[in-house]
């Protein structure tokens, strides 16, 4: 049985390798994140230091561009770009995603995009 696709993090240490069966998806790649945490701090979800709050916020305002809420970017040029991610998902399935977002600790829910991509790429064909 193959092994489930997970999410890597991306290093920018010397030596370190893209594993086999992994696709960057960090910006300004077609499946990165628009929305940064500066965007966050700056928005006022989250407070200065406060990254893994601010990166909650990002995650999930992408999760909601995704779903085609446009007022996380309500732009013709936001809308092009959602439907370019989306077209390309199959592209990602039962790939390995790297991100630069640190990995959650045992347990922890993963608060990167890169995970909201693997589920959506992996989702059972109906």
């Amino acid at each position: 049985m193959p092994e489930q696709p997970a999410r890597l993090q991306r290093r920018r240490t010397k030596g370190w390798c893209k594993p086999t069966n992994t696709v960057i998806v960090t910006r300004p790649s077609r499946f990165g994140n628009p929305f940064t945490l500066a965007m966050a701090y700056d928005l006022g979800y989250a407070q200065s230091g406060e990254t893994d709050l601010a990166r909650r916020a990002v995650v999930g305002a992408f999760q909601e561009w995704l779903r085609g809420n446009r007022l996380m970017w309500q732009s013709k040029e936001g809308d092009t770009a959602r439907q370019r991610l989306l077209d390309g998902l199959p592209e990602l399935r039962g790939k390995n995603l790297a991100c630069y977002c640190p990995l959650p600790a045992a347990g922890q829910p993963d608060h990167c995009h890169a995970a909201v991509l693997l589920q959506l790429a992996n989702r059972p064909t109906p």
